[in-house]
């Protein structure tokens, strides 16, 4: 699932064991065969972190439309792969960057690695997610919402009612059964902690963790570690024998376990708290020194169009935010609907980040 960032959404589809598809190209970012004929080559470069996907009739719609084709460039989790585009300012190894989200968004603005760009199409996007609307240096892209999610059957076999909210976490009933992610390495970590944030306050959230270390909290350096190994509830945790029945995820993870099992279950293996979660936003940007500026803007809007919107929930797990494009039935059906998730404004996080970072780790780690 979206990782740092996300092992987002998108990761989970990959730890079932489907196969992934690297936007008309192999996971190595070279272009496929299957390129326009007449377009000149043209080639539009996107980079992004290592859980974007797209299904080929979508991509090859955006070169019939366009004459570009796309050729992504995966770079590890997101966190990683905004560094390197940091450390290439205006001389940048695509395009378009995807994936970059809330909690780094300001890393990437005070860096300067984005030209502004309107695009085409923003005015179907709630101005709530649209956290650069000033200055259009950022486009959103969708959203995601990091939550505890918890294995119906250990606790139905227990008899023992799952937990629903951050306070639940700490009592006693629930010592030594959750799993997060390394809040300096992760991106589902750090929004779980985000969340406790916006949930205590600045001066809450550090006594929060301090109960929550005391009640067995166990911390993985990532969401793949923590999902598909420790986690009881997931195909890949059954499998490793996990025994951690609560694991920081996302609101949907519990539709991936359907659609990817075989055979399908009539219900979700995992449910999840609904009163732990953090909104997470995620972002595309036109690179400064772009040497296809003009791809890059067709792809911006492209990405934010009601086909790649609409395609964009069962390849990568995450909503779109175009308020015209449907949500597959599967979300619905076994997904979890987040109506108040915690949220911290950027500028907030930009502030303090480093420093929750910091003190976290020394609260937990040590």
């Amino acid at each position: 699932m979206r990782t740092t960032k996300r092992l987002a959404a998108g990761t989970l589809a990959a730890a079932l064991g489907v196969a992934t598809l690297a936007a008309c190209g192999g996971s190595d970012g070279t272009k496929a065969s299957g390129s326009a004929s007449g377009s000149g080559g043209k080639t539009v470069t996107l980079v992004s972190h290592d859980s974007f996907n797209a299904s080929d009739p979508v991509l090859k719609a955006f070169t019939a439309q366009t004459g570009y084709t796309v050729k992504v460039l995966k770079s590890g989790d997101a966190g990683a792969a905004l560094n390197q585009e940091i450390l290439t300012k205006g001389s940048p190894r695509g395009d378009v960057f995807f994936g970059v989200d809330n909690t780094l968004l300001s890393r990437a603005l005070d860096n300067g690695i984005f030209t502004p760009y309107e695009a085409k199409g923003l005015d179907r996007v709630p101005a709530e997610d649209q956290l650069d609307r000033a200055k259009h240096r950022v486009t959103p892209i969708d959203t995601g919402d990091i939550c505890v999610n918890y294995d119906k059957k250990y606790f139905a076999d227990k008899k023992l009612s799952p937990p629903q909210s951050f306070d639940d976490l700490i009592k006693p009933e629930y010592k030594n059964l959750l799993v997060t992610e390394n809040v300096a390495t992760s991106s589902p970590g750090l929004g779980f902690m985000l969340g406790s944030v916006a949930k205590y306050g600045d001066a809450g959230w550090q006594d929060y963790w301090k109960k929550l270390k005391a009640n067995g909290v166990k911390v993985e350096d990532g969401w793949e570690q923590a999902y598909n190994t420790d986690f009881s509830g997931s195909a890949g945790g059954k499998k490793a024998k996990g025994d951690r029945p609560l694991v920081v995820s996302y609101a949907s993870s519990p539709p991936a376990e359907v659609i990817y099992a075989d055979p399908k279950p009539t219900e979700a293996p995992t449910g999840v708290a609904t009163g732990t979660c953090f909104r997470q936003t995620e972002f595309a940007g036109l690179l400064k020194g772009a040497k296809n500026e003009a791809g890059g803007k067709a792809l911006l809007d492209f990405l934010i169009s009601k086909k790649f919107q609409e395609d964009m929930p069962l390849q990568m797990f995450v909503d779109p935010v175009a308020k015209d494009a449907a949500v597959p039935a599967e979300f619905t059906k076994f997904g979890a609907k987040i109506t108040e998730p915690a949220t911290v404004a950027p500028d907030t996080i930009a502030k303090n980040r480093d420093q929750w970072v910091k003190t976290w780790s020394s609260l937990v780690l040590k």
